[in-house]
C-alpha cells in the first residue's frame, strides 16, 4: 500500500541536490526514491528549496541567520506541520532537523527523526523525553555508540548516495579536493596547510551559510590565503560536482567535529578517488586505511597522505562504494521502518477499538 510520508527540514536549510549539508540531501535523495517508488512525498522546506514529491514552502526572512531568525522559522514550521496534518492524511513524519523538538505536532503521528549531527549537539533533554510515537534513527553506528543511557536509538541506517551520478575517470589532474560547508569545525584552514606543504593546488568548494561564525571564519581564516594555487569556487552540484571529483587526485576532509556520516567521502570513492581525513567519528568507519583512502592525525600526515595517494586504486574505491554507500540500500532500510511502525500504529488503534 503507498504511504504519504512528510519529510521536514531543518527550519534553515534549503533542500535540493546542490545543498551543502548532508541531511538536506538525504531528506532529497529520500524524497526522490518515494516518488519513484509510486508514493506520495510532501516535503516541507524553506521557500526556494527544490523537491520531487510535492513541496510545502515556508516563507523566512531573510538575512543573518540569528536567535530571532531562527525563533521565527521554527514558529513558521510548527504552524504549517499542524496545517498539513489538517489537509493530508499522512503516514509517517520524517524530520531531519537539529531542532526538530521546537515543531513537534499537535497531532499523535508516528515520527522518524534522522539524527544527522553529533548527538551533543541537540538540546539536553531533547533526545530523552520523546513520546511513543517517537522513532530515533542514527547514521552510523559510531554515532548510535555516543548515545547516552537515557537516549533510545531505535535503529541505525547508514546513509547512501545515488551512486549513478558518479563515476571514476582515467585521467586525473593534479589537485586536491575539499568540498563541504566553510565554518570552523570543518577545519578547511588545515586542509589548506597539507596542500601548501604538499605543493599541490586545492580546490575548495561549498558553501557560506549567513552564520556570523561561518561568515567571520572565511573572511579571517580562508580568503585572505586564496590564491592561484588555493581556490575558492562556491557551492557545486549535479555534473560540475561529479566532474571535480572524478578529475581530483583525492578528496581532503579535515574535520575536526565528531562526523556521524560523510556523504561527500562516499562520492569521493564512487568517483574512484581516495579519501584522506581525520578519523572523526564515522569516518573512521567509512575510510578503509591504505585500501580507500589515508585516516591521518594533523595537516603533516595529511600533506604526506597526498603525495601516497597513486598507490591506491580507483576500482577499489568504486568497488567499496557499490558495496556500502547504495542509497537504494538506505531508501530499503528506512522504507521498511516507515512500514513497520505505521503498521503498528494501526494495531494500537484496533487494539483501542
Amino acid at each position: 500500500m503507498p504511504l504519504t510520508v512528510l519529510s521536514v527540514s531543518y527550519s534553515l536549510a534549503h533542500v535540493s541536490r546542490k545543498t551543502a549539508g548532508g541531511a538536506e540531501q538525504v531528506l532529497s535523495t529520500l524524497d526522490e526514491a518515494l516518488v519513484r517508488a509510486g508514493h506520495r512525498s510532501l516535503v516541507l522546506a524553506p521557500a526556494g528549496s527544490r523537491c520531487h514529491g510535492l513541496l510545502i514552502p515556508a516563507q523566512l526572512s531573510r538575512g543573518i541567520l540569528d536567535d530571532d531568525a531562527k525563533h521565527d522559522a521554527r514558529k513558521i514550521f510548527k504552524h504549517q506541520i499542524d496545517r498539513i496534518l489538517n489537509e493530508f492524511s499522512v503516514d509517517v513524519i520524517h524530520m531531519h532537523g537539529l531542532d526538530f523538538y521546537h515543531y513537534l505536532p499537535s497531532r499523535l503521528v508516528p515520527i522518524v527523526v534522522s539524527l544527522h549531527l553529533p548527538l551533543s549537539w541537540y538540546a539536553a533533554d531533547a533526545l530523552c523525553r520523546l513520546g511513543p510515537n517517537m522513532t530515533l534513527v542514527a547514521v552510523s553506528e559510531s554515532q548510535a555508540r555516543t548515545a547516552p543511557a537515557d537516549v533510545r536509538i531505535n535503529a541505525v541506517i547508514p546513509n547512501g548516495i545515488d551512486l549513478s551520478h558518479f563515476r571514476p575517470q582515467k585521467r586525473k589532474s593534479n589537485y586536491a579536493l575539499a568540498i563541504t560547508r566553510i565554518c570552523p569545525e570543518k577545519g578547511l584552514h588545515l586542509a589548506i596547510d597539507a596542500a601548501e606543504r604538499a605543493g599541490v593546488t586545492l580546490i575548495i568548494a561549498g558553501s557560506v551559510f549567513d552564520y556570523s561564525e561561518h561568515r567571520d571564519y572565511f573572511d579571517s581564516m580562508i580568503r585572505p590565503r586564496l590564491n592561484e594555487r588555493i581556490r575558492f569556487v562556491g557551492p557545486v552540484g549535479a555534473a560540475r560536482k561529479a566532474n571535480l571529483l572524478a578529475g581530483a587526485r583525492c578528496l581532503l576532509v579535515p574535520s575536526l567535529a565528531p562526523e556521524t556520516s560523510s556523504l561527500v567521502a562516499m562520492e569521493a570513492m564512487a568517483s574512484g578517488i581516495p579519501v584522506v581525513a581525520f578519523p572523526s567519528g564515522a569516518l573512521g568507519e567509512i575510510v578503509a586505511h591504505r585500501r580507500t583512502g589515508f585516516l591521518v592525525n594533523d595537516a603533516e600526515e595529511m600533506a604526506d597522505a597526498i603525495f601516497e595517494c597513486d598507490s591506491i586504486a580507483s576500482e577499489v574505491c568504486r568497488k567499496e562504494a557499490e558495496l556500502k554507500f547504495s542509497s537504494a540500500r538506505m531508501f530499503a532500510e528506512y522504507l521498511d521502518l516507515y512500514r513497520t511502525i505505521t503498521h503498528s500504529e494501526a494495531e494500537v488503534q484496533l487494539e483501542a477499538v
